[in-house]
C-alpha cells in the first residue's frame, strides 16, 4: 500500500505591506522630523540666548571696567567724548548748510528730534525698561510747543545769519530767563547777575555789528528767530519740572516730549514740502545723505555724554566744559568754513561766554552756601517727613540753574 506523498513545502511568498503599515511608517517619520525640528529650534533659541547673554556680559564688563578707572581718567574720557560728538554735530550742521541747494534749515531740527526720539525710546524700553507712563498726556502740549518753536526757529535762522552768530545768540538764555522771572515772579537778582547779563547783552551787540558788516546774507529776521527760540528754551525746563514733580522719569519726559514734537514737525514739513524735498535731495547727493545719517545719530550721544559728566562731576565742571565747548564750536566754524573775520567777533564771544561762565559759577557758590545752611538747620531740628516715603521736594527757584544743571535730552540741548 503506497503511502501518500507528503505535501510539498509551500513556496515562500514575498511580504506585502498593508496600507495600515505604510501609514504607521509615515507617521513615525513625521514624528522624527518634528522632533528634529524642535531640537533645532531649541538649539537656535539657546544659541540666541547665549549670544544675548554674551553681549550683555560684554556690556557689563565694559561698564565695570569704566567704573574701575579713577576719577581723572573717567573725566578725561567723557570730556574728550563730549567734545568729539558735539564737534561733529556742529560741524555737520554748518556743512549741510553749505551744500549747494540746501535751504531746509528747519530740517536740521527735525533730524535732531528724530535722533533723540529713537534713542530715548530704545533707552526707555531696553535699558531702563519702563513700561508705564506717569505724567498725563494733557501736560505735554506746552512742552511740545516750546520744543517745536525752539527747534524750528533756531535752525531756520541759519537761512538769514551765519552759524557763529546763531551759536552766540543761543547762549543768551540768561537774559530772557531773568526778564521772565522779574516780570512774573517779581524776583530781584544780585548785582553780579545783573552785571553778567549786561556783559552778555554788550557781547551780543558786538557780534551783531560784526555780522551786519561782514556777512552778505545777514538779515535781522534771523536774529528775531533765534531770540524767540531762546525764549521758548527759557520756558521749557520750568514746564518739565512740573512733570518731574509727579514722579515722571527723565527718559519718559524726554521721549514723550520729542515724539509729539516729531509728529507735529512731520505734519508741518510735509505741508511745506521741505520733508519731501530734502529726501529727494539726499537721494541724488550721497554726501548729503551721509551727513544726515551721522548728524541724526550723534545728537543723542553728544548730550548723553554731557549729562554723564554733570552727573558724575557736578555743575562747576559742566560750566567750564560748556563754555569751552561753545568756544570750540566758534573756532571750528572759522577754521573749517572760512569767512570774513572781525575782532568784534572775538570781543563779543568773550563778553558773552565770560558773562555766562561767571554767573554760573556764582550760582554754584550760592547753592553750596544754601546747602551748608540747610545742613546746619537740619542738624539742629529733627527731620520731618513730608508726603509719602518716596517724596522728593522740588528745588526752589533760586536753586534752578539752567546752565549748570543737566538739561533733558531734547534737541534744544544741542544748540
Amino acid at each position: 500500500m503506497c503511502r501518500p506523498d507528503r505535501p510539498a513545502a509551500a513556496a515562500v511568498q514575498p511580504t506585502q505591506h498593508r496600507p495600515l503599515d505604510v501609514e504607521v511608517e509615515i507617521i513615525d517619520a513625521s514624528k522624527d522630523l518634528v522632533k528634529a525640528s524642535v531640537i533645532s529650534l531649541q538649539y537656535q533659541k539657546t544659541g540666541n540666548r547665549s549670544s544675548r547673554k554674551r553681549s550683555l556680559l560684554a556690556l557689563k564688563e565694559w561698564s565695570g571696567s569704566f567704573e574701575d578707572l579713577d576719577k581723572t581718567q573717567q573725566f578725561a574720557i567723557l570730556a574728550v567724548g563730549m567734545f568729539i560728538f558735539f564737534g561733529a554735530h556742529n560741524v555737520l550742521q554748518e556743512a549741510m548748510m553749505k551744500v549747494e541747494g540746501f535751504t531746509y534749515g528747519v530740517m536740521l531740527g527735525y533730524m535732531e528730534v528724530v535722533g533723540v526720539t529713537i534713542c530715548s525710546f530704545l533707552e526707555r524700553k531696553f535699558v531702563i525698561k519702563e513700561t508705564k507712563r506717569v505724567a498725563p498726556l494733557r501736560l505735554y502740549p506746552l512742552l511740545t510747543l516750546c520744543l517745536l518753536s525752539s527747534s524750528a526757529l533756531s535752525n531756520m535762522s541759519l537761512n538769514y545769519i551765519n552759524f557763529p552768530t546763531k551759536v552766540v545768540f543761543r547762549s543768551c538764555k540768561l537774559v530772557p530767563t531773568m526778564i521772565i522771572a522779574t516780570i512774573m515772579n517779581r524776583k530781584i537778582f544780585s548785582s553780579i547777575e545783573y552785571m553778567c547779563a549786561f556783559s552778555v547783552c554788550i557781547g551780543l551787540i558786538f557780534f551783531s555789528v560784526a555780522d551786519w558788516k561782514l556777512a552778505p546774507t545777514f538779515n535781522p529776521v534771523g536774529l528775531v528767530m533765534v531770540l524767540l527760540s531762546v525764549c521758548a528754551d527759557a520756558v521749557l525746563p520750568n514746564a518739565q519740572e512740573r512733570l518731574f514733580g509727579m514722579g515722571a522719569s527723565r527718559v519718559e519726559v524726554t521721549f514723550f516730549t520729542n515724539i509729539f514734537t516729531l509728529i507735529a514737525m512731520t505734519a508741518m514739513t510735509l505741508a511745506s514740502g521741505d520733508l519731501v524735498a530734502i529726501i529727494r535731495h539726499a537721494m541724488v547727493d550721497q554726501q548729503l545723505a551721509l551727513y544726515m545719517g551721522v548728524y541724526t545719530a550723534v545728537s543723542y550721544v553728544a548730550i548723553s555724554t554731557y549729562m554723564q559728566l554733570v552727573k558724575r562731576f557736578g555743575g562747576v565742571a559742566a560750566v567750564y566744559l560748556t563754555t569751552a565747548r561753545k568756544a570750540m564750536t566758534l573756532v571750528l566754524s572759522f577754521l573749517l568754513f572760512p569767512k570774513d573775520f572781525s575782532w568784534f567777533y572775538v570781543i563779543g564771544a568773550g563778553l558773552v561766554l565770560g558773562g555766562l561762565m561767571a554767573v554760573s559759577l556764582y550760582k554754584q557758590m550760592m547753592r553750596k552756601e544754601k546747602e551748608a545752611t540747610r545742613g546746619a538747620d537740619a542738624a539742629d531740628q529733627p527731620a520731618r517727613r513730608r508726603g509719602s516715603e518716596g517724596y522728593i521736594p522740588l528745588p526752589e527757584d533760586d536753586d534752578l540753574d539752567l546752565e549748570a544743571q543737566p538739561q533733558e535730552v531734547t534737541s534744544t540741548s544741542l544748540r
